[in-house]
């Protein structure tokens, strides 16, 4: 977060960088890459609904949490095992409950003390005799009086019924078993690279980590990786927004260089054809009466309620919170399926910290969640981000079923 700003204010900072490359001529494309030659050139960019050339490529997917393959862990998995507290935290089934993070370094113990706002406290479990974290963050989850540090603690695996209720935990010093209850688990155990795409074309570390030189540049001339794909370090917003930087530099002297570079003229455009990326962001939430029916997009409970009983099309409802990133990255995704529907299909944005009601009465345990609704059923329940092939899909047998004409 910037100093001196709020979430929201923070949000809506990070559309404008969006907006003012749209301005300069940048195309974006909302859209899941299947593949990536740099065998040839210019590079091949195939994704799932066009292919691409380009004689320089930046390459920016990003890292996954690691997770610890306990036996139950699918089992468990978003019904109180989560891999990310600033997504999952504010879930009602979290609220007002004791939960456990596994980790010894500063995520661990920042999604630790995060989690306070939200459980009633908070298990920081630590492999070892001491945390790897900054003294800093030691000290913030030490100190905390909803924070409770637990050295030389592993994980041995999960218990419950439907949803987690405990922890089965071991001392890795003195062997000693016990159970531990709690309602979450989160991990704060590192991540793995996203670099399947370009496995076996660019150079990669032992642990898949994208290696570079000069700060970007990869060992493929005119390909560069920016962000948590090659940082193993600092894995932070702004580090990965600096590289994104370098890279975009990079790119385009390399382009200079060989000649490959095109000038764009900025062309002015109408105010109104730069907006942000969410349509609903800053629009309130429904009420009686504002609620329109005829209206295809609906924001809030009281729209969900009211669509659920007297609407007769499918019903696509995305839930997220103000701080996961991950629902920033799914609203332009999803937004654009959606609108590959219109008049067909009504779509409604819940936003889980004001609708927790709504949103543990749908069961959802983290966001993003997209549920899809057809004749007052649940037909789907999709945790995490998926291809839009994939929300496609359950439309369009949804369509089918209802015999709404596309």
């Amino acid at each position: 977060m910037l100093l001196g700003l709020a979430d929201s204010h923070t949000l809506c900072l990070c559309a404008h960088p969006v907006m003012q490359a749209e301005r300069w001529g940048a195309e974006l494309y909302t859209e899941d890459v299947d593949s990536i030659d740099l065998s040839q050139r210019p590079f091949m960019i195939t994704t799932s609904e066009r292919t691409l050339r380009a004689h320089s490529v930046i390459i920016a997917t990003g890292a996954t949490a690691k997770r610890l393959n306990l036996p139950s862990e699918q089992q468990f998995w978003s019904k109180g095992i989560s891999a990310c507290a600033i997504c999952d935290g504010a879930s009602p089934l979290f609220s007002n409950k004791q939960v456990a993070v596994v980790g010894g370094g500063d995520s661990a113990a920042e999604e630790a003390v995060y989690l306070t706002k939200y459980a009633s406290h908070v298990h920081l479990l630590v492999r070892g005799p001491q945390m790897r974290a900054s003294k800093a963050m030691q000290d913030r989850a030490r100190d905390h009086p909803k924070v409770t540090l637990h050295y030389n603690t592993m994980v041995e695996d999960a218990y419950g019924k439907d949803l987690l209720e405990g922890l089965h935990i071991q001392n890795t010093q003195t062997g000693e078993k016990q159970q531990l209850a709690v309602s979450g688990l989160f991990y704060g155990i590192g991540h793995q690279p996203n670099s399947k795409l370009i496995e076996g074309q660019v150079e990669l570390d032992a642990a898949g980590y994208v290696k570079v030189h000069d700060g970007v540049s990869t060992n493929v001339a005119g390909v560069y990786a920016a962000g948590d794909l090659h940082d193993t370090e600092w894995r932070q917003a702004i580090t990965a927004a600096g590289s994104g930087c370098m890279a975009a530099l990079s790119a385009e002297r390399y382009l200079t260089a060989n000649a490959l570079g095109r000038e764009f003229k900025q062309q002015e455009q109408p105010a109104q054809q730069v907006q942000e990326r969410g349509p609903l962001d800053g629009v309130e939430a429904d009420t009686a009466d504002t609620f329109d029916i005829s209206k295809d997009k609906h924001k809030g409970q009281y729209a969900l309620r009211k669509l659920y009983h007297e609407s007769n099309r499918p019903i696509a409802v995305l839930y997220t919170s103000p701080t996961c990133g991950p629902c920033r990255t799914l609203k332009p995704i999803f937004n654009s399926v959606v609108d590959q529907y219109a008049g067909v299909v009504h779509y409604v944005e819940i936003d889980i910290e004001q609708d927790p009601e709504i949103a543990e009465a749908g069961g959802v345990n983290g966001t993003p969640t997209v549920q899809f609704f057809n004749n007052k059923e649940r037909i789907a329940h999709m945790p995490g981000v998926k291809q839009k092939s994939q929300y496609r899909q359950i439309l369009e047998q949804a369509l089918e079923t209802a015999k709404v004409p596309a």
